[in-house]
């Protein structure tokens, strides 16, 4: 289990930075509590069971629920390796100085250039589905201009929120976080407590969807909804130089998010599908989106409204925590030289203290992604955004694998937050968690339409191709001079300052 090791004296915030070559240069506004919430609002379980319920049910049916238990164990496994990285490397962009440090700087700069292009189509997919709620709740007609006009909107008030201020940042991601808990274990618990239309022994009743066939590929065609559910912890990270004692705090907010965000998103699953009055319409594919039939049949109209109020509120926070994540990485590949326009990427407000340059562009390419859904045919958005939640479990991989390779060399890690001798097990469970979870993402379907059966290793195809392009034409790594590949060294000097 993770322990802290009490012996020596304990590194100051700018101290630990100084030693790793950076200057402080943010307000570090942010608590264990704020640092908790951005993540949480980032995992976003109500987005995520929203998103994907009728997906789940319909290949899967209600023991699609297990999925949310499988990954959420194997992903917590993930942060915990996440967390003795950021103990030793508390620095600004999580996955691309974790992987530079771990690795080397184009092994580092081919995971962030994935996992920058799958946050951004995150940020986009985030505000289209908001855009939903937001016409829901003033009675708008869903059009393709309305859609865009309210994704917009969203994306411009999440950008203008956080200019202002990591404690701006903060206070909205608390408020992220209750809408969320309301949102997501309030109506949850309502719904099991008083609006159960089926027996809890739903949950071992396949109803049919394995056809004449096995229901366990059944089950496999359901697993999106675990595993597009369980990210947005290591956003924790992105932010560390903005936070009090990160070393010791950020392991901690990642683990809770994992923990507080799996039981969320059980107990509002769970509760849809025991409040579906016509549940065999859900499984059959009849209802493509029942959640807010649920609801309405549920909570009557005033409450339909309130539980608007909330989900739109939880979407704004949700876009907010990327917006704040992806400029966060941004800004470290501009400080570490590169990126083109590195400078005016590095460039840190004076007054608020944030990479303001950075959040332009985490705001302005959804924004013209959102334009190129908008005159585009339809069903674009699901394409735009099929690669991303696997190049997101790219991005975390390349840092398990990579934490993996240093400590066969030796390393020992040296933060606070230390899995002590079970670390070696639970990276390599980690790692084989990863790949287990990318096969299953990578699966083609069979549809027998190529591009939609193919589409998730087409997108990461398009993204590692031109990635890779870049890096060996342009060779970003030789302009930066950033340590690289110093894990090992870095922990016995933090031991020998520590003594």
């Amino acid at each position: 289990m993770p322990e802290e090791k009490p012996e020596g004296r304990t590194l100051g915030d700018s101290e630990h930075l100084e030693a790793l070559g950076y200057q402080d240069s943010f307000h570090r506004s942010m608590s264990l509590w704020g640092n908790f919430a951005l993540g949480f609002t980032y995992l976003s379980p109500l987005v995520g069971v929203y998103s994907l319920f009728a997906l789940a049910l319909s290949a899967g049916g209600p023991p699609s629920i297990f999925w949310l238990v499988i990954v959420g164990s194997g992903q917590l496994l993930v942060s915990l390796v996440f967390g003795e990285v950021v103990s030793q490397y508390p620095i600004h962009g999580g996955i691309y100085p974790w992987t530079r440090r771990l690795w080397g700087r184009r092994y580092a700069w081919m995971a962030a250039w994935i996992y920058i292009w799958a946050m951004i189509v995150s940020i986009t997919a985030i505000a289209e589905f908001g855009s939903g709620f937001f016409a829901s709740l003033f009675g708008f007609v869903l059009t393709k201009e309305i859609t865009l006009l309210l994704s917009l909107v969203l994306l411009l008030v999440a950008l203008g929120l956080n200019f202002t201020g990591t404690k701006t940042l903060a206070r909205v991601a608390k408020i992220g976080l209750a809408a969320e808990l309301v949102g997501v274990i309030g109506v949850g618990l309502y719904l099991l407590i008083f609006q159960r239309h089926q027996g809890f022994e739903v949950f071992f009743n396949s109803m049919g969807v394995e056809g004449k066939g096995s229901y366990f590929g059944a089950f496999l065609g359901a697993a999106l909804a675990g595993l597009f559910l369980f990210y947005g912890f290591e956003a924790c990270g992105d932010v560390a130089e903005e936070v009090e004692n990160p070393a010791r705090q950020i392991p901690k907010a990642m683990i809770m998010t994992i923990l507080v965000g799996g039981v969320s998103a059980l107990f509002a699953f769970g509760g849809y599908v025991l409040a579906a009055p016509d549940l065999a319409s859900i499984v059959s594919g009849k209802d493509p989106d029942p959640i807010p039939h649920i609801l309405a049949s549920s909570l009557g109209s005033v409450g339909e409204k309130i539980f608007l109020v909330v989900a739109l509120t939880a979407f704004l926070s949700c876009v907010l925590s990327l917006q704040a994540a992806a400029s966060r990485l941004l800004f470290s590949f501009g400080r570490d030289g590169m990126v083109p326009g590195h400078r005016w990427l590095a460039r840190v407000s004076p007054k608020s203290k944030v990479p303001i340059n950075a959040l332009i562009v985490a705001c302005g390419i959804p924004v013209l992604i959102c334009l190129l859904i908008y005159v585009g045919p339809d069903g674009l958005l699901n394409q735009v955004t099929a690669f991303a939640v696997i190049g997101i479990y790219v991005a975390f991989q390349a840092v398990v694998l990579a934490s993996l390779r240093q400590r066969l060399k030796g390393w020992r890690p040296a933060g606070p937050f230390n899995l002590g001798r079970v670390g070696f097990a639970v990276n390599v469970a980690a790692l084989l968690y990863g790949i287990a979870a990318m096969l299953l993402l990578a699966w083609p379907g069979r549809s027998g339409v190529i591009l939609n059966d193919w589409i998730v290793l087409i997108g990461l195809g398009v993204v590692v191709g031109t990635g890779l392009l870049y890096l060996f034409l342009a060779r970003p790594d030789r302009h930066s001079d950033a340590p690289q590949g110093d894990a090992v060294q870095v922990a016995e000097m933090l031991r020998g300052l520590s003594k």
